[in-house]
């Protein structure tokens, strides 16, 4: 049987001038109330900011079937995007205006599978150091339990 899934979004350019002039947080919470549209990515993968603090950026997502891999479970794809996306977030929720960064270097462990029956998971990145230069955060998927179902690192550097 054939399914389909239909993705739209915003100008992501258009988003990006609207919050370079916001503190990282600001702009965080502006996704979240909706007046700065989300990046493109979170409609493709399905995924959404749900909350920031100073050095927190929590993601949530709906596993689906339009996430699965050959072997009838979520593409650690998927996981890793999260991961990247909670953990870098968390450091841009520390720059002040007019500054940006990029990751590094990341590592994820996937500890079990994920399906379209996990339910929710959420990926939730906290800054573990924060430099002039480099920036380094940890961050973790879990169901809406508490368990675990991937963990990570990365570094990041800071951008001007």
């Amino acid at each position: 049987m054939t399914r389909s899934l239909n993705i739209t979004w915003e100008d992501p350019l258009a988003a990006f001038d609207a919050g370079k002039n916001l503190a990282g947080i600001d702009y965080m919470k502006e996704m979240i109330a909706g007046r700065i549209p989300g990046p493109p990515i979170m409609h493709l993968m399905g995924f959404r900011l749900v909350e920031v603090g100073e050095g927190l950026a929590v993601f949530e997502c709906m596993p689906g079937e339009q996430h699965y891999n050959p072997i009838g479970v979520v593409h650690g794809g998927l996981a890793m995007t999260l991961l990247d996306s909670a953990m870098g977030c968390c450091v841009h929720t520390r720059l002040p205006a007019k500054t940006g960064y990029t990751t590094l270097e990341a590592k994820v462990n996937m500890v079990r599978a994920i399906t379209a029956k996990t339910g929710t998971i959420r990926a939730i990145g906290k800054v573990i150091h924060f430099g002039s230069k480099t920036a380094t955060a940890e961050g973790r998927i879990e169901d809406a339990t508490g368990k675990l179902y991937a963990h990570g690192t990365t570094t990041c550097i800071i951008l001007g």
